[in-house]
């Protein structure tokens, strides 16, 4: 089993990109749970996610204490919240960034990969300046480093559950995909 904890702020994406990621994992003959953990509901307060992926029925309904990949769609999550904890040896970790992991204060060994997702939104008009809106970027970019999710499936979720600018959160998560690298 494959476990995905997602790290954003309320009014990001958060509980949709898991949703989407969900999706796309079943389209590839997986099966999937997925759910959010709220704590003040309000936009700009933490929120996280959860994605569970397997090929065989999922029976664990529990939060994500021990990731296989952290997905954080804020850096300046990391300032209060420790994205990483928990996060397995081999495990890997996805930003929202433009900077290096040693600029993000990430001192783990673990694989981190890196992508403009703000950057790519804003391009596409997801979202506003202060509050883009990054969760088919980072979903985009999240297809290119688990393969056992395919962009195929991603961009039709996307267009699915994507209740405005289908075109556009489409565009951005194949951009993201070309562009995220390692960290």
């Amino acid at each position: 089993m494959i476990e995905i904890r997602i790290h954003g702020r309320g009014g990001q994406g958060a509980v949709v990109a898991s949703e989407i990621l969900a999706r796309a994992a079943v389209k590839d003959g997986m099966r999937v749970a997925a759910f959010p953990f709220f704590g003040v509901e309000r936009r700009g307060a933490p929120v996280t996610a959860f994605c569970r992926i397997d090929d065989k029925p999922i029976r664990i309904h529990a939060g994500i204490y021990e990731p296989d990949y952290v997905i954080v769609l804020d850096p300046k999550l990391m300032e209060f919240v420790d994205v990483c904890q928990g996060l397995k040896p081999n495990g890997e970790i996805l930003m929202n960034t433009t900077r290096s992991k040693e600029e993000l204060g990430i001192n783990k060994p673990n694989k981190t990969w890196i992508v403009d997702a703000t950057g790519i939104a804003l391009k596409h008009g997801l979202g506003s300046e202060t509050a883009p809106i990054v969760n088919t970027a980072i979903v985009g970019a999240f297809a290119k480093i688990f393969p056992k999710v395919s962009l195929e499936s991603v961009l039709k979720s996307i267009e699915e559950a994507a209740p405005t600018k289908k075109d556009a959160n489409v565009a951005a998560a194949k951009e993201a995909y070309h562009m995220v690298k390692e960290a």
